[in-house]
């Protein structure tokens, strides 16, 4: 057998130091293990200690055997698969806290540290912000200070801490040069499957309550640099999911066929701009109404929707420009206006009969639209975020009712209520609004900034936005969610207008993400062959991308290898060499050069010979170094004379 490989009791501070790096690269994760797997791995770390501790035998193979066959069934039987995120890294994670039960050899510890380095990469799965990866740093020394009490046990904790920094500081050139010259490969991280990918924000379905659940996160959504002034906050719609169909409950965009291309007329007061849009697992993109033009590939549909062909799985930045004057689809498709008019048959007979007498009343579609919004400012309705439940005839109950919502319920009800009276009319979903950030120079839209609001054709002027919400909470258009609500302690705690200096820290605080952002996590292939074209690399390809990083490597390498070599030769010269060197380089500008074959005795014989009347000082120098150098005892007067006396050496 190989040393390595030979059973031999671990120390129990080596088995402390690998309990430490499973359980720190395993805490993260707790919130996405399965509770039994959480519960199984707590009572496995605790065992180990506990044995580690008493000095007990370890467990039977057939007994570990056993848990490993049990855990890894129970792992297929909740996720019916053992691939994936989440399966591969409960597995993973599993399989670590088992291998410390049957740490018998060197080997087994190696293995440990190996599986505890992977689990830090899969952390990067579920979050890559800059506290995340300082914890995971903090784990990697963690596990680089393990490391060494395995090849270096005698050394003082603080010793091996002190050289896993030094470790860590020392490879941080060379993941410098590969951060910037490997390759970037667009897609999914080692090809993993769409489980990878959290989905966030909002749908393309839209029912009572969804819109305000998504109001209690202040998870940031995108974040906008306008290329001049930043239009105002009541001007902010940033056009999202466009929904046609009603079944009742809930608004679809439901099934359409391909149509001519959307028509904006007269279009005025552009807006440039720069989206970076947080990743939401869904393939439309947003923008400000009326979107004119967008850097990427994506199609603008026939009612002004953004949409990629693949969804939006990583960092998206893009430049736009939109119009928020226009004129949009004034001569509209007659089988659209038809399914702008459609609602389910059977549901809210009494706002029918409502949208009927406005119709009775009014010949103009705009005067029916501005008398439903009269009627909601008129009548007592409220605006929350915790609306009571409707019953199957949702609109009649919100109407009639309880005549309490968020901006759903109202974009719902005014939607229905145009086209019960002949007015075509869809639901726009999207956010509205932002916060500017001055210190970056930025607005931020948060998922709390979520927000539905309807559209009404009018001949003559096209599609024509229609926000009732502006109607029963004009604050909450002008001055955020917060304003608008009675009581906001649902909201999230940011949300809730905290005091100046917390509000000044927070926008610190996503200044520095959205810088990390911008330069660490979107530096993505498109970015990357920019900044070697500017860098000078013309013609950027695979294959001058590949000479360049091997020469990056081999450079940064041949630079530490010069670095730690002078630190050598300069750490094996004492205090006394290093004074007599320094008398050296003297005489080798007065012409006197040492040979490298000559003794000091020899060279102050010649030294002498050839300056004469420096003869006397060349000869005390000499000897002071060699009493000091080969002396079997020395003065503790001896090297600060012998350092007086290179000093005042002159020629």
């Amino acid at each position: 057998m190989r040393e390595h490989e030979v059973p031999v009791k671990p120390a129990p501070s080596l088995v402390y130091g690998l309990l430490a790096c499973i359980l720190m690269v395993a805490a993260p994760h707790a919130g996405h293990l399965l509770l039994w797997v959480s519960a199984l791995c707590a009572v496995l770390l605790g065992w180990r200690a506990y044995l580690a501790y008493s000095g007990a035998p370890l467990p039977p193979r057939w007994l570990l055997l056993a848990i490993t066959l049990g855990g890894v069934g129970g792992i297929l039987i909740s996720f019916h698969t053992l691939f994936g995120r989440e399966a591969g890294v409960t597995l993973l994670v599993l399989l670590a806290a088992l291998k410390l039960l049957e740490l018998r050899a060197a080997r087994d510890a190696t293995i440990v540290i190996y599986l505890a380095c992977f689990i830090v990469v899969t952390h990067f799965f579920y979050s890559q912000t800059i506290p995340g990866a300082l914890y995971m740093l903090a784990t990697l020394t963690a596990i680089v200070t393990t490391w060494l009490h395995l090849q270096h046990g005698a050394l003082p904790l603080n010793t091996r801490l002190r050289m896993a920094v030094l470790l860590l500081l020392q490879a941080i050139p060379l993941t410098l040069v590969l951060f910037i010259l490997f390759p970037r490969v667009q897609g999914p991280l080692w090809g993993l499957p769409q489980d990878a990918y959290a989905s966030s924000g909002l749908d393309d379905k839209m029912s009572p309550g969804s819109l305000s659940r998504l109001s209690l996160s202040d998870a940031v959504a995108f974040r906008v640099t306008f290329g001049g002034k930043p239009p105002l906050r009541e001007q902010m719609y940033w056009r999202g999911p466009v929904l046609w169909e009603f079944d009742g409950h809930t608004w679809t965009p439901g099934r359409t066929a391909r149509t001519k291309p959307p028509q904006l007329d007269n279009p005025g007061s552009p807006s440039d701009y720069t989206v970076t849009l947080e990743p939401h697992n869904k393939p439309w993109l947003f923008a400000l109404e009326m979107p004119a033009r967008i850097s990427i590939p994506a199609e603008l549909t026939y009612d002004f929707q953004l949409h990629r062909k693949s969804a939006v799985n990583a960092r998206l930045r893009y430049d736009a420009r939109s119009h928020l004057e226009y004129r949009a689809n004034a001569e509209e498709e007659p089988r659209q206006l038809r399914r702008a008019l459609s609602v389910p048959g059977g549901f809210n007979p009494r706002a029918r009969q409502l949208a009927a007498a406005w119709r009775a009343r009014f010949t103009d579609d705009g005067a029916v639209a501005r008398a439903a919004l009269a009627y909601f400012n008129r009548e007592k309705f409220r605006y929350t975020l915790e609306p009571p439940l409707l019953g199957a005839n949702s609109v009649d109950d919100f109407l009639f009712g309880t005549r309490e919502g968020f901006c759903e319920h109202y974009a719902s009800a005014f939607v229905f209520l145009m086209r019960a009276a002949g007015v075509p009319a869809r639901v726009v979903t999207g956010y509205q609004g932002g916060e500017f950030n001055d210190l970056g120079g930025y607005t931020i839209v948060r998922q709390s900034d979520a927000h539905a609001w309807a559209e009404v054709w009018l001949r003559g002027r096209g599609w024509v936005r229609v926000d009732p919400t502006a109607a029963i909470a004009p604050a909450r258009v002008q001055s955020g969610l917060a304003a608008s609500l009675p009581d906001s302690a649902a909201l999230p705690f940011f949300e809730r207008n905290p005091s100046p200096w917390l509000r000044s820290l927070r926008f610190n605080l996503d200044a520095l993400a959205n810088r990390w952002n911008q330069w660490v996590l979107g530096y993505d292939a498109e970015r990357q062959f920019a900044f070697l074209t500017r860098m000078g690399m013309e013609a950027v390809t695979w294959q001058k991308m590949a000479l360049n990083l091997l020469g990056g490597v081999a450079l940064v390498v041949a630079l530490l290898a010069a670095i730690l070599l002078r630190r050598l030769v300069v750490r094996n010269t004492d205090a006394a060499q290093r004074l007599y060197l320094k008398f050296c380089r003297k005489l080798a500008r007065a012409g006197v050069v040492r040979g490298a074959h000559e003794g000091a005795q020899d060279f102050a014989s010649r030294a002498a010979r050839m300056k004469p009347r420096a003869a006397p000082a060349i000869a005390d120098i000499t000897a002071r170094y060699i009493a000091l150098r080969y002396g079997r005892q020395a003065d503790g007067m001896a090297l600060p004379a012998l350092r007086r006396a290179v000093a005042a050496f002159r020629l």
